[in-house]
């Protein structure tokens, strides 16, 4: 859905012919490819005009203006024919009452073509319901019941807090703690996730994170507070950088590596999945010089 974090950056340059040009109109025109193509490459957030994030179709270029860009493999006419192609959703697990799957990156937890509607297809079931949430861009492990009875009771079990959630995520800048807890209020409300250094480089740190509460962006949010955000993260994260590589990766680094919870349905049963990092996400952590295995 996205390409690879080793991609590199393209870079083009504003002519005096282009002057007052919009940039969706600059990338349609330089890449061939449709305007709404274009605004989904700004929409996405993998455009920058002289090494700064622009997130407007509308910005008006200057000549000598340097516009740098990660070609997306949904960007072309060719990739129009293919835009709904439904992918198949991994399970990790399952039960009468319950599946834990693995949710791809680029692919919205519920609504049009999510990860809900393609599973009521690929299972045969219309009654399949999102217990909890991931962004958009976040990959991993979540939680969906299969009936009324079984997504009331998982919502109950999520308002006890006795429900466990672990993250990988890659923070830009080296963190200099091995472990600590980030305690930031979120709109008002507690918020609490327990952070621990798996590996670090000059530039860029391997996290696991437990969250305790479930505010919205919660991991997102507290990276960004303490001047660590997410690499690939527009709206938390970087709006301006001279590194590369920060601009080829085209989606937040933050996965949800487990999930584990009493079962709501069987006492004494628990409920345990893992979701191994993705493709994108073991390229990035190559890109910026971290191992497949991080030092505890």
């Amino acid at each position: 859905m996205n390409s690879t974090p080793s991609a590199k950056p393209k870079i083009a340059i504003v002519t005096r012919d282009e002057e007052g040009i919009s940039l969706q109109d600059f990338l349609s025109s330089r890449l061939k490819v449709t305007k709404r193509a274009a605004k989904a490459m700004i929409d996405a957030r993998v455009v920058w005009v002289n090494r700064k994030l622009v997130w407007i179709a509308r910005h008006l270029l200057k000549p000598g203006d340097k516009v740098a860009f990660v070609v997306q493999r949904s960007t072309g006419a060719k990739q129009d024919k293919t835009a709904d192609a439904r992918p198949h959703i991994r399970i990790l697990w399952q039960d009468e009452w319950y599946l834990a799957v693995d949710k791809p990156a680029g692919v919205l937890t519920q609504g049009r073509n999510s990860a809900e509607e393609l599973l009521r297809v690929q299972e045969h079931n219309p009654d399949i319901h999102a217990v909890h949430r991931l962004d958009r861009e976040t990959s991993g492990v979540i939680l969906f019941s299969k009936n009324d009875e079984a997504l009331e009771a998982a919502i109950a079990m999520f308002k006890t807090h006795r429900v466990i959630k672990f993250y990988n995520a890659i923070a830009s800048g080296s963190v200099d703690r091995l472990s600590s807890t980030l305690t930031e209020t979120i709109d008002g409300e507690r918020a609490v996730t327990h952070m621990r250094r798996l590996q670090a480089s000059a530039d860029a740190t391997f996290l696991s994170l437990r969250i305790e509460t479930g505010r919205t962006h919660q991991i997102r949010r507290h990276l960004s507070g303490i001047r660590h955000p997410i690499i690939g993260d527009r709206q938390y994260g970087m709006k301006h950088s001279d590194d590369p590589r920060v601009l080829s990766v085209t989606r937040q680094m933050l996965h949800a590596s487990e999930l584990e919870l009493p079962h709501p349905m069987i006492s004494g049963v628990h409920i345990k999945a893992h979701a191994p990092l993705p493709a994108d996400f073991r390229a990035a952590l190559k890109l910026f010089g971290l191992g497949k295995r991080g030092k505890k």
